[in-house]
């Protein structure tokens, strides 16, 4: 029954504090107005901003925050004990993650629908802006380098996701163009999607569609099947995410997003009840006969000192990043949402409701991880439940950080928790893989697009204009490389082939090519994390130059600014004894980011209280400055 408890009271928190909290920062802080004309309705133009309905908007906010960061941060973060790990995510989330996305995306809709990187140039100084862009570009790089690793695990452990995840492109383009050029009501086609894709994971491993399955992932029990390499999986995702990113936002990432947000919810509803049946009638009988067993935690409580694992401060508070909070939900709030919203009073739903989603999302990982996997893992005599199923697991820090042990431990739990619903075991692992998988793909094509506006925004800024009595006009220098990045196709072709490159290169010593993303995953909690404290920098500014209390986003701000200083610190000292000296070089050079950034924020903290500042650089103009939003 504490499995169940837990579930519930992690539900409750979140719908209070939505009613509460959620709606005191709309009303009162915030101060959100339905009549306000925003970005997608004053600067419609049919790409990127486009006004949506707060239903959809939701479900393409929703599966970009998540990707797999509600998933495998959670899911390694239990071996320090699931109850600091539980606190943190359901805590955070409510106090810290949603009031930042919730933030991130008001000041965007307020500033034109420019990205919080852009909006840190008029709030705090011009500086700023060209520090801020710099360590987005380096935090989406290495996303755009690893998910095409993470998508490809998940694709070579479970091939049976393979299919039931492509069908969803085809899908989304044809949903989009018939609810753009039609007009039709979302419900009938969202069903009829939604149907497919459940019939896509029942029966896309069966015959042709398993052959198709086994000849992209291969066939994990035959080490001489091979399928796709992970190098041509990745530059599959990455013309994929170069087209996701080019075309208008209704064509296929608005209702692909959508249509998968329907999927994913609907899953999570499923393992809920999966949870409730085996809390009362025990899970599936195992392999060899015999009754379920009992729904019980068998993760410890608390394991402080974990074998081989760093210390729980600061870095559980890194390892759990999305379901609690991260930075990278700004760019996605600010970078997209905002130019889709047709309404400010959609703010809450969109900002702070996705964000106690994903929560909640977290709090199921934990369970199934130290609950779920309790219930029986493996087959024949390799058959383990209880503690023995969690401790394979969890036995030392090596053994429960590998990508596939992460996520294959949410898999097999909450897998378990399905099949104590009768369904049966393939589906279960399908239906479990296809999340995975999904999640990380709508984050995969979402940073790609983030990552066009950001190398668009420094190529604008950096690139060279000619000049009129010795000052710059709008216009770029021709032939410029640094001008041909303000083009969206070019911009969007030079962001995937740098992610190529670094994925293409070797992981690490002994590692093969094709794994270049794990070399600098060990940066990417810390520079997540700090992204998250300067977007509350941000916030803080603006709200302070408007007279309005900002305590509520300092007081978390400073919080988000110290916590991936100490762990970045303490890396830079295992990098060095380690001689990595490219992990130490972009660890270094990110904490003199921070700390040159926060100096620009004290240097003007005193003379910004009540100062608003003019928009410099509206989006799709240039200025005198060099500001340009896209």
């Amino acid at each position: 029954m504490n499995t169940l408890a837990i579930a519930l009271g992690a539900f409750v928190l979140y719908f209070i504090a939505y009613h509460t909290y959620g709606r005191w920062l709309g009303q009162k802080l915030f101060r959100l107005d339905p009549k306000a004309k925003v970005p997608s309705i004053e600067l419609e133009d049919g790409n990127d901003y486009v006004p949506t309905s707060k239903g959809i908007v939701f479900g393409h906010h929703f599966t970009s925050i998540a990707g797999t960061g509600p998933i495998v941060g959670p899911a390694l973060a239990v071996i320090w004990g699931w109850v600091p790990a539980l606190l943190w995510v359901v805590f955070g989330s409510i106090l810290i993650g949603a009031v930042h996305d919730f933030g991130a995306l008001v000041v965007s809709l307020r500033s034109k629908g420019q990205t919080v990187g852009d909006i840190a140039g008029k709030v705090i100084t011009r500086r700023t802006r060209i520090l801020f862009l710099s360590v987005l570009f380096l935090a989406l790089t290495i996303v755009l380098a690893i998910f095409g690793l993470v998508i490809a695990s998940v694709f070579k452990a479970y091939p049976q996701a393979i299919f039931p995840c492509l069908i969803q492109i085809p899908l989304a383009v044809i949903i989009g163009l018939t609810l753009h050029r039609k007009g039709t009501n979302i419900l009938i086609p969202s069903l009829i999607s939604l149907g497919i894709m459940y019939l896509a994971v029942a029966f896309g491993d069966m015959g042709l569609l398993g052959a198709f399955n086994e000849f992209l992932g291969g066939d994990p029990a035959n080490p001489g099947s091979n399928g796709l390499s992970v190098m041509q999986w990745v530059v599959f995702l990455l013309i994929y995410s170069y087209v996701a990113s080019v075309l208008p936002v209704w064509t296929l990432l608005q209702p692909r997003d959508y249509i998968n947000s329907l999927q994913l919810l609907s899953a999570l509803g499923l393992v809920v009840l999966g949870l409730v049946a085996a809390c009362f009638f025990g899970g599936a009988a195992p392999p060899s006969g015999g009754e379920g067993l009992a729904l019980e935690i068998v993760a410890p409580a608390f394991n402080l000192r974990p074998e081989g694992a760093p210390s729980m401060f600061p870095f559980l508070f890194i390892t759990i990043a999305c379901g609690a909070i991260s930075g990278f939900h700004c760019l996605v709030s600010s970078g997209t949402s905002s130019k889709q919203l047709k309404s400010e009073s959609d703010a809450q739903f969109v900002g702070y409701g996705s964000m106690l989603t994903e929560g909640f999302l977290a709090v199921l990982v934990i369970l199934a991880c130290v609950s779920g996997l309790g219930l029986g893992t493996g087959t024949g005599e390799n058959f383990l439940s209880g503690t023995a199923a969690f401790e394979a697991r969890y036995a030392s820090w090596d053994t429960a950080k590998g990508l596939g042990a992460k996520v294959g431990a949410f898999v097999e739990g909450s897998a378990n928790f399905l099949k104590a619903l009768g369904l049966p075991t393939g589906f279960a692992i399908a239906l479990m893989g296809v999340f995975v998988a999904s999640f990380a793909a709508t984050t995969l094509d979402t940073a790609c697009r983030l990552q066009r506006y950001v190398v668009q925004e420094l190529a604008a800024s950096l690139a060279p204009r000619h000049r009129v009595n010795g000052k710059r006009t709008g216009e770029f220098v021709e032939g410029n490389p640094l001008s041909w990045l303000t083009n969206r196709h070019v911009a969007t072709i030079f962001a995937i082939t740098v992610a190529f490159f670094i994925a293409r290169l070797p992981g690490g010593e002994g590692m093969k090519s094709g794994t270049g993303g794990l070399l600098l995953w060990p940066l990417f909690g810390a520079i997540n994390q700090l992204l998250a404290g300067l977007a509350f920098l941000v916030i803080t500014f603006w709200l302070r130059r408007r007279g309005l209390p900002f305590a509520l986003a300092l007081i978390p701000g400073i919080l988000m600014l110290i916590l991936p200083a100490i762990a970045m610190s303490m890396n830079l000292r295992d990098f060095a004894e380690n001689h990595s000296w490219l992990l130490f070089g972009f660890g270094f050079i990110t904490i003199l980011i921070e700390v040159w950034m926060i100096v620009e924020a004290i240097s003007v903290w005193i003379k910004a209280k009540g100062v608003l500042q003019e928009d410099r650089h509206p989006p799709g103009s240039t200025d005198s400055e060099g500001g340009r939003s896209c």
